[in-house]
């Protein structure tokens, strides 16, 4: 059984708020909270303040997400939202709500109609078939193809040409955005918890 390092509860938890960002202390891996898994056209949210999990809309073409996709706990973005995470390379499906330890390899840089909306990419942590996978470079070129293909059309029947992938970036940058959301939440999100 999976624990986490919080007292018993008769109430459920929301893992956004209990949970730090990293999963380990040397900072190779997060927490993640699934929201979506690949191949579907669903956006999937957690809801913040409750932390149940809410189907936010269905696309608006047949773009389905090419990897799964979900939140890193404890961290604020400038979107006003918490740090995303996509995790690429997953064998079976991942069941949206439920929580992984994922390896970070990188960040790509997203502006999301003037907003930042930045997505760390990561692998699952204990999946041996990704223990190659160390940093963007060791996916394929077609991976970077295929995400900035997605990100920048996924919206083009709602809001066309809104979407702008700003590159892609090693592990190192991928962790001080980690941290520099972390410290975002403690500062302007934590406040609000009661």
């Amino acid at each position: 059984m999976a624990n986490i390092n919080h007292e018993p509860s008769k109430y459920q938890l929301n893992l956004l708020h209990v949970l730090p960002p990293f999963a380990d202390t040397e900072k190779k891996s997060v927490h993640a909270l699934i929201e979506i898994n690949s191949h579907t056209i669903n956006k999937y949210e957690i809801i913040t303040e409750s932390g149940q999990l809410k189907l936010d809309r269905v696309g608006y073409s047949s773009l389905a997400y090419p990897f799964a996709y979900g939140a890193i706990p404890m961290t604020w973005d400038q979107d006003g939202d918490p740090l995303d995470i996509e995790i690429v390379g997953v064998t079976e499906p991942l069941v949206p709500g439920s929580l992984v330890e994922a390896r970070v390899i990188g960040i790509m840089k997203f502006n999301d109609g003037g907003e930042v909306d930045d997505k760390v990419i990561a692998v699952l942590k204990d999946d041996k078939r990704m223990d190659h996978i160390t940093k963007i470079e060791d996916l394929s070129e077609h991976f970077i193809k295929e995400t900035t293909y997605y990100w920048e059309h996924y919206k083009d029947l709602k809001k066309p040409g809104t979407c702008k992938t700003e590159g892609f970036f090693p592990t190192t940058e991928a962790i001080k955005i980690i941290d520099e959301c972390a410290e975002r939440y403690i500062k302007d999100y934590a406040p609000k918890l009661k």
